[in-house]
């Protein structure tokens, strides 16, 4: 049994967001949910292609994002939204409209996110050669009481998937076997 809601993970570029959000994608369709996952760089080619990188655009691609997973949501289906979201208020926008809305943070530090950076944007914004670039020289505003944080410099995406599907349980939005996680 499961809810409609979006379960929305937030966090810099770089900090297991869509490692996660997939993981937990996989478990719940093992398990007959419906599920939708909107990547933010898919979304960005498809929904809210031709926005920018100004706040503005930042803003609208994020209501672009939570417009599709209220109506996701409301018919029944799990949306998991993978997308940096840098800006705390368009968030909390957000969630005031979706009911069932469950924000995970995936945290990692900026010199761990460097470290795994196999493009080298990290190292180039650090540099100050890529301008608007989110916790370097574009902000990027945690969540103040997120459902669910994660620190993916200390855990395993298993562990945080382990964590995440404890507090959908807690909240009431699924009711599984949990032991089906166990197979990893």
């Amino acid at each position: 049994m499961h809810k409609g809601c979006t379960i929305w993970f937030t966090g810099m570029s770089g900090a297991g967001k869509s490692t996660i959000s997939l993981l937990l994608e996989q478990h719940l369709r093992k398990l007959g949910a419906k599920v939708e996952v909107l990547d933010g760089d898919v979304v960005r080619t498809h929904l809210s292609k031709g926005l920018g990188f100004s706040k503005e655009d930042r803003d609208e691609n994020i209501r672009r994002i939570g417009f599709v997973c209220e109506l996701l949501s409301r018919n029944g289906v799990i949306a998991i939204v993978a997308a940096i979201s840098p800006y705390r208020a368009v968030r909390e926008e957000v969630r005031r409209r979706i009911p069932n809305f469950v924000e995970v943070y995936v945290h990692c530090p900026v010199e761990v996110l460097a470290g795994r950076d196999v493009k080298g944007l990290y190292k180039k914004a650090l540099a100050g050669e890529i301008e608007q670039f989110t916790g370097v020289s574009d902000p990027y505003e945690p969540p103040l009481d997120p459902e669910v944080q994660i620190d993916s410099s200390t855990e395993t995406p298993g562990d945080s998937l382990e964590r995440i599907w404890a507090a959908l349980e807690n909240l009431g939005l699924i009711s599984y076997d949990r032991s089906a996680l166990a197979h990893k």
